[in-house]
């Protein structure tokens, strides 16, 4: 299945004013004051604008920094790459493949047992879809992410 994840003056008339100053304006919204970086919650991810999948929470971990966290993207090309180089310092940007909204930034800090990639977001830029929402919120194609860790944990717990 095709999706078109294009940014549209639709979805941007939207946003709210923190989601329109980081996803189209690269902003930064403040540590420890932001609705997912304490989000425990299986689901996924997705651009607030267009809707994209972006990260799945089988891939977040609490990285101490007060944003979400995540070890990978939910797809390889999800998430494209940009140097920044504002506030005086170089950094990686990561940027949605779709709309091209501004997510954050990837450090190479994290979990050198997942790869040793923090992409650090914004969770302005985000929408948690439960896992519970996946197939009536049109994400049902990733439902599988979520049984397979259920198999291997139910697994473990029987042996």
């Amino acid at each position: 299945m095709s999706h078109d994840y294009r940014k549209t003056s639709e979805a941007l008339s939207r946003l709210t004013d923190s989601q329109f100053r980081v996803t189209q304006r690269d902003g930064t919204e403040p540590a420890f004051h932001n609705e997912y970086w304490n989000n425990h919650e299986p689901g996924i991810y997705v651009d607030v604008v267009s809707g994209q999948p972006l990260f799945s929470s089988t891939d977040k971990y609490d990285s101490g920094t007060g944003w979400p966290s995540f070890t990978r993207p939910i797809a390889a090309d999800a998430v494209r790459t940009e140097t920044d180089r504002s506030l005086w310092m170089t950094r990686t940007e990561a940027r949605s493949t779709g709309a091209d909204s501004h997510l954050g930034h990837i450090f190479d800090d994290g979990p050198a047992d997942a790869g040793g990639r923090r992409y650090c977001m914004n969770s302005a830029a985000l929408r948690f879809i439960p896992v519970s929402e996946l197939e009536t919120q049109g994400y049902g194609e990733y439902r599988s992410l979520f049984e397979t860790a259920d198999t291997t944990s139910t697994e473990e717990h029987a042996s």
